[in-house]
């Protein structure tokens, strides 16, 4: 894969009550939260996540996989690949999946560097995770 595969990447961290989402840019490696997607036990309200679909047309989706720490999976990374693989068949866009340990402190992090506690709401949580989900997909696809 070349970086002018995939120029458009929409990025998911998922969750049951809510979905982060971010888009990133192959060429330029870097990738910006846009917010979440409210869902009801990880189904997401379709409308918003269409706005996103319309919005960005992306070449390329990429969900976070919630795995335990020792790499196992568990229920929410069967869930997350459901997610996925329906938002690949919806939309006909190429799906990858991500292993997204730690991304939820990491996220918490540098929210808190980059405003403090009033920046730790939890649509910020999400959006940044999906930011790092997306920025880990570049280092792993593109790294050096």
């Amino acid at each position: 894969m070349t970086k002018s595969t995939h120029k458009t990447i929409l990025g998911f961290d998922f969750g049951k009550k809510y979905i982060g989402v971010a888009v990133g840019q192959a060429i330029t490696g870097t990738a910006s939260p846009l917010g979440s997607v409210k869902a009801k036990d990880g189904i997401p309200n379709q409308q918003q996540l269409k706005s996103y679909f319309d919005e960005w047309q992306p070449d390329l989706i990429v969900v976070g996989l919630p795995l335990n720490m020792d790499g196992t999976p568990q229920q929410v990374t069967f869930d997350a690949k459901k997610f996925g693989n329906r938002l690949a068949h919806d939309y006909k866009t190429p799906i990858e999946f991500v292993d997204e340990r730690l991304t939820t402190a990491d996220a918490k992090q540098h929210l808190f560097e980059h405003g403090g506690y009033r920046n730790l709401s939890k649509d910020n949580i999400d959006a940044e995770s999906a930011r790092l989900i997306v920025e880990s997909y570049f280092e792993s696809t593109y790294g050096e």
